[in-house]
């Protein structure tokens, strides 16, 4: 499932190549077709990401034209979460950078940095109309701009909803730490703070609740709580507020950086050969594949191999004490951390 910084990124994309387009939109599945025929031949208007949550803004182009769209009550929303087996894939006619094939990483490679228009595409001239490629698989939505087409396949969320209905949904999420807080909103750490130390629930559950922190996947569980050294199996209200302070501000640095990169990236740069030159390029006992980051091909990026602490490291040695790295499955996910440093 994507993280909070993919969406984030997916936003951005979204905003660099439809903003102030109107759309066709369409459900060549079948299952969206009474959302897309409300948003067909809309513009968009906004794209905006809170936790793992996507949502698109739609407005009327005859509203546009008269000045009065933008309001809350003009714009109807797209709201997209990915979940385990969605998928975004784009494809454009060559004139403008196509970002961001992101989706269930079962079925992709991974995220890709960016999508080709294929060997020898020419240019496009000022005369020539494009046709975007054919949907491949079961499509739930496609957008159609002018020069790019978006498609959407097996989100666990995917329904138009309005302004009231789209603050609806962000009030039952807690504070993402990408998001700068907007006015009125109160401090997330501080709400991210209260939230854990009135709970009984072990530290490493809490940070995979939304309502929590939103946009933290079990990446940056794993990695955080062990930069921050705390046992995930520590009950949230047994976590002194500074502690929990802290881990807030990392997961700012680190997702904020992850949203900048597209790639994932805890360790530091003094720990990644602390556990000797070969010792995690080796598959982990548990048989589970590295993880690839869609920086991987870039020639200054930190390889995969040596971007994590303990995430799919289980039995490795920890690149700080060299304990194995434990492994356990905790509310039907992988939980992984260091027994010695964590302790």
């Amino acid at each position: 499932m994507p993280e909070g910084h993919t969406v984030h990124r997916l936003a951005r994309a979204f905003g660099e190549l439809f903003t102030g387009e109107t759309l066709a939109v369409s459900s060549p599945q079948g299952r969206f077709a009474a959302g897309a025929a409300v948003l067909d031949g809309q513009v968009l208007v906004a794209s905006e990401a809170w936790g793992k949550q996507l949502f698109l803004g739609f407005a009327d182009p005859t509203l546009l034209g008269q000045g009065t769209a933008g309001r809350p009550d003009d714009v109807r929303w797209l709201r997209v979460h990915l979940g385990l087996y969605g998928a975004w894939t784009f494809a454009g006619d060559g004139s403008t950078a196509v970002v961001h094939a992101i989706g269930a990483p079962r079925r992709r490679i991974g995220e890709r940095e960016t999508v080709p228009a294929g060997p020898g595409a020419p240019e496009p001239g000022p005369d020539d109309a494009w046709s975007p490629p054919p949907p491949r698989g079961a499509v739930r939505v496609r957008l159609v701009g002018a020069h790019a087409v978006a498609d959407l396949t097996g989100p666990t969320a995917c329904e138009v909803v309005t302004g009231e209905e789209k603050r609806a949904v962000e009030d039952r999420l807690g504070p993402d730490p990408i998001r700068d807080a907007a006015a009125g909103e109160g401090d997330p750490r501080e709400e991210f703070v209260a939230a854990v130390r009135r709970s009984r629930s072990a530290v490493g559950l809490l940070l995979m609740n939304q309502d929590v922190v939103a946009g933290v996947g079990n990446i940056y569980r794993a990695e955080s709580l062990f930069r921050a050294r705390l046992d995930p199996m520590r009950p949230g209200r047994d976590v002194p507020a500074e502690d929990l302070r802290a881990l807030w501000d990392d997961l700012v640095v680190l997702m904020r950086d992850g949203t900048r990169t597209g790639a994932i990236v805890t360790t530091r740069p003094e720990d990644r050969d602390a556990a000797g030159p070969t010792a995690d390029v080796v598959e982990a006992p548990s048989g589970r594949r590295r993880v690839r980051q869609n920086t991987d091909d870039a020639p200054d990026a930190v390889p995969a191999d040596e971007a994590f602490y303990v995430y799919h490291r289980d039995g490795l040695p920890c690149r700080v004490c060299g304990t194995p790295v434990l492994l356990k499955e905790l509310a039907g996910r992988n939980l992984y951390w260091c027994g010695v440093c964590q302790a």
